[in-house]
């Protein structure tokens, strides 16, 4: 009995030794409902229109099951800024993201990463965010909350998030770090049976868009 009791104490200790914490614990979660319907109207009168890309943006993400973190990006995206005159709430946004420029810092990873257990990059080539509405967030000054609707796997929902955007003469930076369900959009692999992933992804959106001069 005393030998049982003892294993079960260094089977717990090392449990808790190789476990890491989960990252999107501390992280604003993202609201998360129906997909709501997407309008047509033109872009905002005299709006300027700034390109995103690779060269001036990063679209990443931490994913972590129970032993360790993992770190990835999409290397190949582009989308557009649509900056109304004078008013970030009447600006648009909207991305695709290529699933299969996928990057993770693990090789076997990243070629996972790639299969149906998670993007299935055959079926799903593009993942698509398309703001709705950008509304002041309650802590005023930069920050503000944008909605739209996020298509990722397959499966169309609207989001909501936290973001900071900053407009200035020479650019555009808008800064966004939450925490979505994998699962809200039909990403359920488990993995390992010793070895869990968990469910909530921190997604990391950084991007600074030269405007026009």
């Amino acid at each position: 009995m005393g030998k049982h009791l003892t294993g079960i104490i260094l089977l717990t200790i090392a449990t808790l030794t190789y476990s890491c914490a989960d990252p999107s614990t501390n992280k604003n979660k993202a609201t998360v409902g129906t997909a709501q319907q997407e309008s047509n109207s033109p872009k905002p009168a005299g709006a300027e229109v700034l390109m995103i890309s690779p060269e001036n943006s990063r679209v990443e993400f931490v994913a972590s099951k129970v032993t360790r973190s993992h770190n990835g990006s999409f290397k190949q995206f582009s989308g557009q800024i649509e900056l109304a005159p004078n008013s970030i709430p009447a600006s648009r946004v909207a991305i695709d993201i290529d699933t299969g420029s996928v990057v993770a810092d693990d090789n076997d990873l990243t070629a996972h990463l790639k299969t149906p257990d998670f993007f299935d990059v055959a079926k799903f080539p593009k993942a698509t965010f398309a703001s709705a509405r950008i509304e002041p967030g309650t802590a005023g000054g930069d920050n503000y909350t944008i909605t739209g609707n996020f298509d990722l796997h397959g499966v169309k929902k609207s989001i909501s998030f936290p973001a900071t955007v900053k407009v200035a003469p020479e650019s555009v930076a808008v800064d966004a770090e939450f925490a979505i369900n994998r699962k809200d959009f039909a990403i359920i692999y488990a993995g390992k049976a010793d070895d869990l992933i968990r469910d909530g992804v921190v997604i990391k959106l950084s991007l600074k868009v030269p405007r026009r001069k």
